[in-house]
């Protein structure tokens, strides 16, 4: 499965990050497969990532802590621009990273609200959640926020109504930045 990726909030960028399915011949077992490949190394199901490896895009998790500069095209591609991502490199906190999933929302809405709709919606809620994980509102932090949301695709083929929110900074860093106020 792929996601897509474009460009993301970081620092004065203005553009969203997205998610998207690449629909792929097949069902049932087979697309169960698909969908579970790939899930990061962890201490118990749904606890820490313990190891550095390619997570399956669908298979992060909020808390989770993310290689951004390791992540095909990142850096590369233009503020808006889109690109698919089939996997997403996660590391445990301990190590340097330059990302972290510090919320998540699952829109319990049957009709996708559109392509305008699902990026407005990305970026006033990790804009909101912003402040109350970093500890100051994102004008006044030094750090970016990027993510993931659902595309039409994924929100009609795998039912996927999840927003990640990842707090992105340029500089590596450990642990998490959770109440940092900077």
């Amino acid at each position: 499965m792929n996601r897509i990726f474009r460009p993301a909030r970081l620092l004065t960028a203005a553009a969203a990050v997205t998610i998207s399915l690449t629909m792929l011949t097949g069902c049932g077992a087979f697309l169960d497969e698909i969908v579970s490949n790939g899930d990061a190394p962890r201490d118990e199901p749904g606890g820490e990532v313990t190891a550095s490896a390619e997570a399956d895009a669908f298979a992060i998790l909020k808390g989770d802590c993310i290689d951004l500069e390791a992540l095909q095209g990142y850096g590369e591609a233009a503020e808006g621009e889109e690109y698919e991502v089939e996997s997403v490199p996660v590391v445990p906190c301990a190590e340097p990273h330059t990302g972290e999933v510090y919320a998540e929302l699952v829109m319990k809405t049957d009709k996708f609200p559109g392509e305008k709709g699902m990026s407005k919606k990305f970026d006033e809620w990790c804009y909101a959640e912003f402040g109350k994980f970093v500890g100051i509102s994102y004008d006044e932090s030094r750090y970016g926020y990027t993510g993931f949301y659902p595309t039409k695709d994924s929100w009609e083929q795998l039912d996927d109504r999840t927003l990640q929110c990842i707090v992105s900074s340029e500089e590596p860093f450990t642990g998490s930045l959770k109440g940092v106020a900077e």
